[in-house]
């Protein structure tokens, strides 16, 4: 007759373990490694900022031309790939997680920050079609577990996973208009509930709160750009109808099939650079340069519309819809699309400013269609893309809430159902991939 294992002694219930000492000091760890990690995210965006506007803007003045020519990319793709090459084959972490895989992933520890680092300066800046997102959360990781090193010689795991959760939402709260979508964003993508939530939940809020104050503390006292994810100016706001939502749902699945199909290009892409992968991501970086040299060429734009993360593409794109026609809204689709998705399996970055582009811009190329309106088509296309590519439907409608301002009260019942069909139509598309492999 065998034994019955023993029973795992029960958890302590959350406000025990929210009152007591060593959660407090954590609580107090988390508000000055948030000041310290929105320090050095605020270096990290600033430089990249900065080199960004010297790639795109300054150099092309300076040899004569008022916008970068539609060869611009060409050059400045190979140095990146040129750059990122010694980054992913030879250094510790690999400059990063695989942008393909999303934001999950392992924490990166503190030996993984340079090249985390340099793969971000040194190649996102020459118009690698990815965000910012991920470096920084990987920065704001490896910081907090550095900090957590030098305060305790050993930590629980559980300690550590807090402390690095909450770095990592410190960071990306920075860019991410503010700790709330960060914080949604960390916790739907941990998948934890329960009674042990708020223990996760609180170290995230005060170190994203701390380091989200300092981090535009310092935007305004430098006067230095930081490219958050922002819309300074959105359509008019309008009274949702009927219309609105009998476009809106299969717009929603027909933007979610093209995000989805873009987004495929990564796994694709990781795969084949798996075998010579120093000369396979020099060559995905240079057809991300031919991609972008092409939307310049059929539409007689600027390349740096279709280059970079999208930020700054999408503010025009918001505020200024009808400064695009509908050919040139498809166009920046396919071929930013297209880039994105190279870049997503070969080079480094993250995978959500872009996607955020491509909703908007399909949104607002829909707009025309009779009763949906700019408005209507912004917001479901930025719910649906984020919903597609980040598989997390509360942070797309949050960050879908947060983006439009003033106008996503009356958005908001169309924001959350788009990001729910986005979600489920890429769920669909995943699984009959995997059954037709």
């Amino acid at each position: 007759m065998t034994t019955p294992p023993a029973e795992a002694p029960p958890s302590p219930p959350p406000h025990e373990t929210i009152l007591s000492r060593g959660y407090l000091k954590l609580l107090l760890l988390s508000v000055v490694v948030g000041v310290v990690i929105a320090f050095a995210s605020f270096c990290l965006v600033s430089l990249q900022h900065e080199l960004q506007h010297q790639v795109w803007e300054d150099l092309p003045e300076a040899v004569g031309y008022d916008q970068p020519p539609w060869w611009w990319p060409l050059p400045a793709l190979l140095l990146a790939g040129l750059l990122a090459m010694p980054i992913i084959t030879r250094l510790p972490g690999t400059g990063g997680h695989v942008p393909a895989h999303g934001l999950g992933g392992p924490m990166l520890g503190p030996k993984d920050l340079p090249g985390v680092v340099l793969a971000a300066v040194a190649t996102l800046p020459l118009g690698v079609v990815l965000g910012p997102e991920a470096p920084l959360m990987a920065l704001g990781s490896g910081l907090a577990l550095l900090a957590l090193s030098r305060s305790r010689r050993t930590a629980e795991p559980k300690t550590a996973l807090i402390l690095g959760t909450a770095g990592s939402t410190a960071a990306i709260s920075t860019i991410l208009g503010g700790p709330v979508v960060a914080a949604v964003l960390v916790l739907e993508a941990a998948g934890m509930g329960g009674a042990q939530l708020f223990v996760l939940l609180l170290p995230c809020l005060v170190a994203s709160g701390a380091g989200a104050l300092v981090f535009t503390g310092f935007g305004q006292w430098t006067g230095l750009s930081i490219g958050a994810l922002s819309l300074p100016e959105v359509p008019p706001d309008v009274t949702p109808d009927a219309a609105d939502f009998l476009w809106g749902v299969p717009l929603a699945v027909l933007i979610a099939v093209v995000v989805s199909m873009m987004h495929r290009l990564g796994p694709l892409t990781e795969a084949w650079t798996k075998r010579n992968t120093a000369v396979r991501t020099v060559l995905c970086a240079v057809a991300v340069g031919v991609c972008i040299s092409a939307y310049a060429l059929t539409t007689g734009r600027s390349p740096a519309e279709a280059a970079l993360s999208g930020q700054a593409t999408l503010a025009v794109v918001a505020g200024q819809p009808h400064s695009f026609s509908v050919a040139a809204l498809i166009l920046l689709i396919l071929f930013k699309g297209l880039a994105w998705g190279i870049s997503l399996g070969s080079l480094r970055g993250g995978p959500i400013f872009p996607a955020v582009l491509l909703g908007s811009a399909a949104g607002i190329a829909a707009s025309g269609l009779p009763g949906l309106g700019t408005t209507a088509g912004l917001a479901l296309g930025v719910a649906t893309a984020t919903a597609v590519v980040t598989r997390l439907p509360v942070t797309s409608s949050v960050l879908g809430v947060l983006l439009l301002g003033r106008d996503a009260h009356n958005q908001m019942p169309l924001i959350v159902i788009c990001a729910v069909v986005g979600f489920i139509t890429a769920e669909f598309i995943e699984r009959s991939t995997k059954r037709g492999s």
